[in-house]
This record gives C-alpha cells, structure tokens and sequence, in this order.
C-alpha cells in the first residue's frame, strides 16, 4: 500500500496543512492538463477541428447533454460547475495510472471535498429555490399515510448519507484496481528467482495487462457515476417533490 501513502514533495518529515505532498503535484497536474486541453487546444476555435480541439468538444457535449437529459434545462446553470468536477477526476484518474504516479483520487481526503461540495451545493440550491418546500424531498405523498413518516426517516438518513457513498465509491474503486496491479505485479520478478517463475511471471504479466485495461475503462466509468450521481442530486434540489 505504499504506492498511497501521502509524503512531502521536499524534504521529510510530518505532513501539515500547508506542505506540498506527492498529492498536492498531481492535482496540480491534473489542473494543468486540463488547461492546456481546453485553453491551448482550442485556442484556434477551427472550423475543421484538430485532435485535440475534438476530444474537448466532444467532453463538453457529452456533459452538457448528461446535465440537461438528467436534471433539465434549469440545471444547465450548474454546467461549468459540474463539467469542472468530471475533468478534474476523470484526469486525475487517468494520469493516475502513469508509472510512479499518484492518484489523487484514490483518498477518501480528496473524493470526500468533492463530494461534500456537491452535498452542500445541492442542499443550499434545494433551500434557495424552494424553500420549506424542498424537505417535500423526504415525504414520500404517493405511499400510505402510515408509511410516509417511517419513509420519511429513511429518505433522510439516505440523503445525509449521500456524501459518504459518493466519496467511498470512487475511492474505494481506485484504490482497488491499483492495489490489484501492484499484487500482482510483485509475482512478475519470479522468473529471475525460481523455476516456478517460469510459468507464474508470464501469467502474473497478462493479469496485469488485462487489469491495466479494466482500469482504464474503470477511471473513466467512475468519474462519469460521480458526475451523472451529481446530476440527479441536482434535479432532486430542483424538484424536490416525489
């Protein structure tokens, strides 16, 4: 598990509020390709697009067409802010998966500032829109009158738990695939060992190759739940009433 462990960019010692950790550069990486995707790629604005200039038009209608089919043309407000929190996963997840990298994501310290953001803002926007109305979130009007206060309960500890269920899946999903690559990987230098190495590296190598595949799809996939588990919070903010 040492490949997670947070450490100080320069020098040694504890890790404090302020220092710069191996976290702190590839966040600011992440930043910084996100920058040069959307500011130095489509700085021309072509007619015929270039390679890179696509892949940031293609980035902003998928999002822009996820926000709009999931929580309405009311929440296409909230796009910059929601467009900003899928580059910044789905790159760190992505650069990630470099040789001595460090994913940012797979810590619960960093997944879990995303995710009480996204809480906060859909709670602030359900009480700014709708008043008392929005905790019409938690009663459900189409069950039994003798249900809906049990229900009731239940959608609220559901709601507050809604945070910690955001930041522990994509965490948890990193921090797994990358633990999985390097078990595995610890059975590749076996054939410079033992005789059973000649058969074990070879397969240790295609396991690893195979879960390096599955957890290119998987950065993607999970920076896309995130984003769409955003979306729908959003809608419930806008129209809280079952």
């Amino acid at each position: 598990m040492d490949q997670f462990i947070v450490r100080p960019l320069f020098g040694e010692g504890d890790v404090g509020v302020f220092t710069i950790t191996n976290a702190t550069l590839w966040m600011a990486l992440s930043v910084l390709a996100i920058a040069l995707l959307f500011i130095v790629g489509t700085r021309g604005r072509a007619i015929v697009p270039t390679r890179v200039q696509s892949i940031a038009e293609l980035a902003y209608g998928f999002i822009h067409k996820m926000v709009e089919d999931v929580a309405g043309k009311e929440a296409l407000a909230f796009f910059p802010y929601i467009f900003t929190v899928f580059l910044f996963i789905v790159f760190s997840n992505f650069l990630g998966l470099l040789p001595m990298a460090f994913t940012p994501t797979s810590h619960i310290a960093v997944t879990a500032v995303l995710a009480i953001g996204v809480f906060l803002t859909v709670t602030i926007v359900g009480f700014a829109k709708n008043g008392a109305g929005f905790l019409g979130l938690f009663w459900v009007s189409s069950a039994p009158l003798a249900l809906r206060p049990i229900l009731a309960l239940i959608e609220i500890i559901s709601y507050f738990v809604r945070p910690v269920s955001h930041s522990i899946r994509l965490a948890g999903n990193m921090m797994a695939g990358h633990a999985v690559i390097k078990v595995f990987a610890a059975f590749a230098p076996l054939i410079l060992l033992s005789t059973i190495g000649i058969a074990v590296t070879p397969l240790s190598i295609i396991a690893i190759t195979a879960m390096y595949g599955l957890e290119i799809l998987v950065a993607f996939i999970q920076a896309y739940v995130f984003t769409i588990l955003t979306c729908v919070y959003l809608k419930d903010a806008l129209h809280p009433h079952h």
